[in-house]
C-alpha cells in the first residue's frame, strides 16, 4: 500500500534534479535533498499528513535535539533541569510545541476515522485504531489499548528515527558510490537488468543482490544509529576482562562493533560489499556483530520500511543519474546525533 507514496516522492525529487541538470551535469548537495525526500515519504506513507506539517514537526524536533545533545556530554547535576535558564525554558517550550503539533494531527486522524472519512491503512491509523480498543471494544477493561498521549510519544520517535536514519543511509550510499565508481556501475547494471527503466516493484526488490550488499556495507561503515538503547545489569556480569556489579548502565556502541578488526578483519575500515555476498550470517561468522537495527525483541520496528524505501530510492536514482564527488566535498562524518556529513554531501550528477 505504501509503494505509490514511495514512487511519487522519488519521482518528484528526480524531476526536480532533471530540471537542475540543464545541460549534462551540475553540482548538487544531496544531503538536504535526500532528507527532504525522507520527510515527504514519511508524511505520505506513515502519517498521511501534509509535507508542511511534517517539516514543521521535524524542525522543532531538530532544534530540541540540538539543545539536548550538549547536556548529555557532561555529568548531570541533580535538579539542574528545573532551573529557569534560557536553554531549559527553550527546551520546555519546544517540547510543548512538538507535543501540540503531533497531537493535533492525531486528533484530526481520530475524528476522521470515527466518521468514516479516513481508514487505518497507514501507521498512524493503526496507532489510532489501538486507542479505540481501549475506549469502545473493551469498556471497563484495564490496560487495554493505548492513550492519545502514548500515540503522540510513539509518533515523536518514529518521525525523528525515520527521517534521520533513512535520510543519512541514502546520503552515505550516494557518497560512497561516488567514491567507488566500479560498484556504482555494478549496482546500475543490476538495477537495469531487473527493472529496466520502469518503476521498481515490491515483488522484485529481493532480486537486487548487489544493491543489498552495498546497502549492508553502508550500514556497517556509517551506521545511522551509532548506539543502541542503554542496558541495566541486574546481576554481576563479566564483559571481557571487566566485571560489572548489578545496577550499572551499559551503552553498546554499534559504530565500534561495526569497525572492530577482531570481528571484521584487517579491512574493517574499508568499503568492501563482497563481505556480504553470502548474506549477513556468513559475513559475521554467525556472531552478533552486525546490528544496524538492533537485535532480538528490541529490533527496530521500522526495519522493513527503511529497507524498502531506501532500495526504491537508490534504484530510481541509479536509473536516471550517475554521480561523482564534487571538488568542494569534504569527507567529515559527524555524530549529531546520527552519523551525518558535517559539511554536506556535494556531488556532481550526470543525466543518463
Amino acid at each position: 500500500m505504501m509503494l505509490p507514496g514511495f514512487h511519487a516522492s522519488c519521482s518528484e525529487m528526480l524531476n526536480k534534479w532533471q530540471k537542475l541538470v540543464s545541460t549534462e551535469s551540475c553540482e548538487l548537495d544531496v544531503y538536504p535533498e535526500l532528507h527532504n525526500l525522507t520527510i515527504d515519504v514519511i508524511s505520505r506513507t506513515i502519517f498521511n499528513c501534509s509535507y508542511a506539517e511534517a517539516k514543521q514537526i521535524l524542525e522543532v524536533q531538530r532544534e530540541l535535539a540540538d539543545l539536548i545533545l550538549p547536556t548529555l556530554r557532561f555529568p548531570r547535576i541533580p535538579g539542574l533541569r528545573f532551573l529557569p535558564t534560557k536553554v531549559n525554558r527553550r527546551m520546555k517550550y519546544l517540547d510543548r510545541e512538538l507535543h501540540t503539533l503531533i497531537r493535533n494531527i492525531v486528533i484530526k486522524k481520530q475524528k476522521a476515522m470515527k466518521t468514516g472519512e479516513a481508514d487505518n491503512n497507514d501507521l498512524l491509523g493503526c496507532l489510532v485504531q489501538s486507542t479505540f480498543k481501549g475506549s469502545e471494544d473493551n469498556k471497563g477493561a484495564e490496560n487495554v489499548g493505548i492513550s492519545i498521549d502514548e500515540v503522540v510519544q510513539e509518533c515523536k520517535f518514529l518521525w525523528l528515527a525515520g527521517k534521520e536514519t533513512i535520510g543519512n543511509w541514502l546520503v552515505w550510499t550516494m557518497v560512497v558510490l561516488s567514491m567507488h565508481q566500479d560498484w556504482q556501475q555494478k549496482a546500475r547494471d543490476e538495477v537495469l537488468q531487473v527493472f529496466g527503466k520502469s518503476k521498481p516493484g515490491f515483488d522484485r526488490l529481493n532480486q537486487l543482490k548487489v544493491v543489498s550488499m552495498i546497502l549492508n556495507e553502508i550500514l556497517r561503515l556509517y551506521c545511522p544509529a551509532p548506539g543502541t538503547a542503554k542496558r541495566l545489569t541486574n546481576k554481576k556480569v563479566k564483559l571481557g576482562n571487566a566485571i560489572l556489579p548489578p545496577g550499572v548502565y551499559v551503552w553498546p556502541l554499534t559504530v565500534l562493533v561495526h569497525h572492530d578488526h577482531d570481528l571484521w578483519g584487517k579491512d574493517a575500515d574499508d568499503f568492501n560489499p563482497n563481505r556480504f555476498s553470502e548474506g549477513v550470517s556468513k559475513a559475521t561468522n554467525s556472531k552478533l556483530s552486525f546490528l544496524p537495527f538492533g537485535s532480538g525483541p528490541r529490533t527496530c520496528i521500522g526495519q522493513n520500511l527503511a529497507w524498502i524505501s531506501t532500495k526504491i530510492a537508490i534504484t530510481m536514482i541509479l536509473q536516471h543519474f550517475s554521480f561523482e564527488l564534487s571538488p568542494t566535498y569534504i569527507h567529515a562524518p559527524c555524530l549529531v546525533p546520527t552519523v551525518t556529513p558535517q559539511y554536506g554531501a556535494q556531488l556532481i550528477i550526470h543525466k543518463l
